[in-house]
Order: C-alpha cells, then structure tokens, then sequence
C-alpha cells in the first residue's frame, strides 16, 4: 500500500519540464491521480519491460516511497481510460506493489506527438537498449515527424532534408544520423535474424547488410548459421548483398559464401589471460566476445558523430 498522506505533500516536477512540447500547444496539462485499472499501454510501444532485477528495485522503491515522478497518459481515443504515454515500467511496478492508484499527468496529445514523446522519454530514460528496440523507435519516430513535416508543408516552407531529421532523431540516444538509419534497417530483418542480433549472435553491421535479402534468403541464412552454428562476417553479408542486389542471390549461393568462402581479412584473435582481467571471474568466451563487439560499435559510433559534426 502507498501513502497517501506522505505522497500527497511530495512536489512533483511539471511534467512539460522533463519533456519539451513539439506540437506548439499552450494547453497546460493536468495533474492528477489515476487507477491503474483504467490505464492502458501505448500501442505498438517498442520497448521491452525493464529486466526483472531492475524492476524489483522500482517495486521496491515505489512499495516505500511512491511514484515520486507522475507518468504521462493522455485520453484514450475509445473515450474510456487513459493511454501511457510514458511510464509503462513505473505502472508494472504500481501492479506488482499492490499499489492502486498513480500520479499522473494528462494531456491531449495527437497520434504523431505521442509518438515522439513516448521515444524521446524512453531514450532518455533509459541505460541500455536492444538493437531491435532501437530499430522500431527510430521508424516510428522517423514517420511521426515526417507526417508532422508533411501536414506543416502545406501552409510553410518545405520539410528539411531527410538525413538532417535522422541526426534530429539520433540525438537523444547519441547515435549519427548514418546510424539511425542502419537501426532503421534491422526492421526488414525476419524475427528470428533481428533475435540474433540482439543476443549477440549476428553483429550489427553484418546483420544490416543482411535485411537488404528477401524474407526467403534470410530464412536460409537462419538455418545456415543454426546448422553450422556460425555468422556471417561483415565481409561475408557484403558478398550476399551484392549478390541480391544483381540478382544472383541462390540457396547454394548463400551456403557458399557462409560456408567456403574465406575470409577477405586476416584473422584476430585475443588470448584469453590477456582479456579476462577485464571481465568478472567466470565470464564465458562468447559473453567477452560480445563485450568487445558492443564496445567497438560504440566507438565506431563516436567516430561517426565526430565526422557528421566536422562536416558541418
């Protein structure tokens, strides 16, 4: 159970502080105190809920002290309820505490504004994201703005080009714009290829060369890398794209290039007792592995933003 009587003498931050208003309303929002029952998700909200040790941290932290920041919802288009705009995890939270009923703040949002609210506070929000939650963010956000460009088209002057709204749109997660759009990739990879990339088995930039296959030929290259237990390299997925894009994309094909084919570059490989030291005692070889892969894309990321702002 909550307390009311503490929680009501907590001053809770304007929620229009933490999240800047992009459709150029002066409606000021409510603040209020909603049932959880009448609370429904964001549809096609593309993050996961917070992973389970993180979550019991908040539903302890919310059975002792409240929701000390109100989620945002706005009114649910059925006329009944109100949908979250952002705050799913402190809801699941509230659920899991017992807890009733929760701090929130309303307001009347269009679909494309929701939209871009409810990516931008999870952006910032949140520590760590999957490649595929990124993926569905960006798109989302990326056709939010370009409907919101369009309608502004029509009475002003012309939407901006499209590489300037994807470095808009990397801001918040500190990717380049060239970066959001190889997120934006991933989403033409079949469902089980973009699992792979998120667990670490298929590396992100082979895994964007691979989305410009058809569904069929990335169905091969899924039951290659399950048969043999091997991922294509970077050099390997240029190799298919290439082949697809002239048209001499095959089955045999695509296991010769997974299978025969050696490497276009040399080799590198770390001994163990020269990396371990960096990792806590009992870390598998394919967990630093996958370390060392996330790391390198982060830095290749910031090399990115260094060059997209040197070309400014």
């Amino acid at each position: 159970m909550t307390n009311k009587s503490s929680a009501s003498k907590v001053s809770f931050r304007p929620l229009d502080n933490l999240f800047e208003p992009t459709d150029g309303s002066a409606e000021k929002p409510l603040l209020t105190e909603l049932p959880i029952d009448n609370l429904v998700p964001f549809e096609k909200h593309p993050f996961k809920e917070y992973p389970e040790e993180k979550m019991q941290e908040m539903v302890e932290s919310v059975s002792e002290y409240g929701v000390l920041m109100p989620i945002l919802v706005r009114p649910h288009n059925s006329g009944e309820g109100y949908e979250i705009i952002s705050g799913h995890n402190r809801v699941e939270a509230c659920k899991r505490a017992g807890i009733a009923r929760i701090p929130a703040t309303v307001r009347e949002l269009d679909d494309d504004t929701a939209v871009i609210i409810m990516v931008d506070s999870n952006l910032r929000q949140r520590d760590k994201l999957l490649p595929s939650e990124k993926a569905k963010a960006y798109q989302m956000k990326m056709e939010a703005m370009k409907r919101q460009g369009a309608r502004r088209d029509l009475t002003s002057d012309r939407v901006g080009p499209k590489s300037r709204t994807r470095e808009s749109i990397g801001e918040q997660a500190g990717d380049s714009g060239t970066q959001v759009q190889r997120f934006i990739r991933l989403n033409n990879l079949t469902t089980p290829l973009l699992s792979y990339v998120d667990d670490g088995t298929l590396a992100f930039n082979p895994a964007v060369e691979v989305s410009y296959l058809d569904p069929a030929d990335q169905q091969v290259v899924y039951e290659i890398m399950e048969r043999d237990q091997i991922s294509p390299s970077l050099s390997q997925a240029q190799k298919l794209h290439k082949l697809a894009q002239i048209g001499k994309i095959s089955e045999d094909a695509i296991e010769a290039v997974m299978t025969v084919e050696k490497p276009m570059y040399e080799t590198i490989t770390f001994r163990r007792n020269t990396v371990e030291k960096y990792f806590p005692a009992g870390t598998s070889g394919r967990e630093i592995e996958q370390t060392i892969i996330r790391l390198l894309e982060d830095y290749q990321r910031k090399r990115e933003n260094i060059t997209s702002l040197e070309e400014r």
